[in-house]
């Protein structure tokens, strides 16, 4: 016997005469019995062997069950697998030494993600014996001990490493390149952290919260997440992401040739740095135009067949050049049944018309994107609790002193302009014949003095807002107002674990048309049926082969779409990770 298993016949012998591990293992057959829902343990020496730390993870072993409650997630785990899953194994180190391993977690959160489990404390609802199974364990951890394993990863503070890895994944699949850049404010409302306002256009009001800037394929597939820790501006972002952008690609020799193309809307709108962009990176930009007053002929337009988002539309479009703040753009207008010409302009110097405005009206694929996962998977969501100090202390933000005595002299207007409309309105209505007008000279003249009064006091203002700066760096601020973050290592890797569950279902969305005509319109809600629908988990441990047969759907279409799926799935010849178990998949349904 080797010294492992010494020690796991000691440690076993030690625990099975303790009270507790006796109840556990009563617990555990009565959790195989059914008298539990499966919430206590069954492989009570692998926990014992974990308590002593001689174990580095619980070997992932499955058992043959019948109707696992969201088993049919495990279909999938080849299109996980192929989005970069593995690739987090190896970026972040193994956990401390115990039951669950990192493959463990990673995995559960994806699964999580994918059957709509939006955060940690709804798995106090689920039966997380069920879930064990799905993982080739007895049961997933407890919330608590779920957080600290997920803090054993975070600490580790290697999300941007695991980010990077996964970018220069998905941009080599990418047929194309252009990149969607857009801004998305994560509102919070807690009291912890001191966050600045931003403007929530989802909400039409001005809420404390964090700019996340997404960059997104054309199909709206995300790629890098940029976070922003103050008030950055999408220009700011932009600027960031590019150098990040330029590392996946191969400079081409073609000095006319763009080596690639960013689209995003008016926010970063600037032709200056546009041409910048041109000239010093050759980078091409696809965006709106401001502040367009001229209207052009409407003879000029013509009729063009323009695809968005995988649909030909028809447009009327025209274009022509444009000398814009003293440069010279392309210029694509767009006209609407109404007459309005939405104008949009490029660097691009050989993009077709109808490409330049069928990309530019594709943004809309983002907007969408941010939608949908507001819905479906509460990308808002902490996963982690904490604040931690701003990592540019001299970076600049408006003075609050400023904005309150701009506020003030604001609202000290607003009354003194009420007030000298209430006495031309008075004034217009005395006549010679008006019985009551010493009176309403009385009037007239408490209202003149209460007019002198604002003006004192909006001079006064004024002059003291003139001493005070209209920005202050961070350090500078008191301390009971100066900005901080929230926990940011945790946000990353919650934005990873989506990204990665969001592309592994759309991977497995864009099969569906092959054979399903309406897969457009509810081809995500049929795979979401699938994902939380029961599934059988049959190992054969001589074959390496686990079946994974899942239960009838609730149509006869979607048994159809089940089936010609698992002919795809199973030709990928996927193993369960960190095994060397062949996933093969079944439907019960004929």
């Amino acid at each position: 016997m080797d010294q492992t298993g010494r020690i796991k016949k000691k440690v076993v012998s030690v625990f099975s005469d303790s009270p507790a591990i006796s109840r556990s293992h009563r617990s555990a057959q009565d959790a195989q019995s059914g008298e539990d829902g499966g919430i206590a343990v069954s492989r009570i020496e692998e926990r014992a062997l974990a308590v002593t730390g001689t174990q580095v993870y619980a070997q992932t072993l499955f058992d043959s069950n019948e109707s696992v409650e969201n088993g049919g997630v495990l279909f999938s785990l080849p299109a996980l697998i192929s989005q970069g899953l593995e690739k987090l194994f190896t970026t972040f180190s193994n956990l401390r030494n115990g039951f669950y391993g990192l493959h463990h977690i990673l995995i559960l959160l994806c699964f999580m993600a994918l059957c709509r489990i939006k955060n940690i404390e709804q798995l106090k609802k689920s039966s997380v014996g069920e879930f064990g199974k799905l993982l080739g364990l007895d049961r997933i951890p407890q919330v608590e001990y779920l957080r600290k394993k997920i803090k054993q990863i975070t600490d580790q503070q290697q999300c941007d490493c695991a980010a990077n890895c996964l970018f220069l994944l998905w941009r080599e699949k990418m047929s194309d390149l252009f990149f969607y850049i857009d801004g998305h404010v994560r509102v919070y409302s807690g009291n912890a952290a001191k966050l600045p306002r931003h403007y929530v256009s989802r909400e039409k009001l001005s809420l404390s919260g964090t700019t996340e800037f997404y960059v997104n394929t054309f199909e709206g597939l995300p790629l890098m997440v940029i976070n922003g820790e103050l008030n950055e501006k999408l220009k700011e972002a932009i600027e960031k992401a590019i150098p990040e952008i330029k590392k996946s690609i191969e400079d081409s020799e073609d000095s006319q040739k763009p080596l690639f193309t960013l689209i995003f809307d008016r926010e970063a709108y600037e032709p200056a740095w546009f041409i910048k962009l041109w000239k010093e990176h050759r980078i091409a930009v696809i965006s709106y135009r401001k502040n367009v007053k001229d209207k052009w002929d409407e003879k000029l337009f013509e009729s063009t067949q323009v695809q968005l988002n995988n649909n030909n539309v028809t447009m009327q479009i025209c274009e022509t050049g444009s000398l814009i703040q003293g440069h010279w753009f392309r210029e694509i207008r767009k006209l609407t049944q109404s007459g309005h010409q939405t104008s949009i302009i490029t660097t691009h110097p050989d993009l077709e018309i109808e490409q330049v405005a069928g990309k530019m009206f594709s943004r809309w694929g983002q907007e969408n994107f941010f939608k949908y996962m507001i819905e479906n998977f509460d990308f808002d969501r902490m996963i982690q609790y904490g604040t931690e100090p701003l990592a540019n202390m001299e970076a600049t933000i408006p003075n609050p002193q400023y904005k309150e005595l701009t506020y003030k002299i604001k609202k000290m207007r607003e009354k003194k302009a009420r007030l000298q409309a209430q006495l031309y309105s008075k004034i217009e209505s005395i006549t010679l014949d008006n019985e009551k007008i010493d009176r309403i000279i009385a009037q007239n003249a408490q209202i003149t003095e209460q007019i002198t009064d604002y003006t004192d006091s909006i001079n006064e203002l004024v002059s003291k807002r003139k001493n005070v700066a209209s920005r202050i760096k961070v350090k500078d601020l008191p301390e009971d107002k100066r900005y901080n973050k929230l926990t940011e290592e945790s946000k990353k890797l919650k934005n990873i674990i989506l990204m990665i569950s969001y592309r592994a279902e759309s991977a497995l969305y864009t099969l569906l048309p092959a054979f399903y005509c309406n897969a457009k319109k509810d081809g995500r809600q049929i795979l979401k049926e699938i994902f939380t629908s029961c599934a059988d988990l049959i190992p054969d441990y001589q074959k390496q082969i686990l079946y994974v047969r899942l239960h009838s759907l609730a149509t006869p279409r979607a048994n159809e779409i089940v089936k010609n799926l698992c002919t795809f799935l199973n030709d990928t010849k996927t193993t369960f990770p960190m095994t060397n178990m062949r996933i093969v998949y079944e439907t019960v349904a004929v």
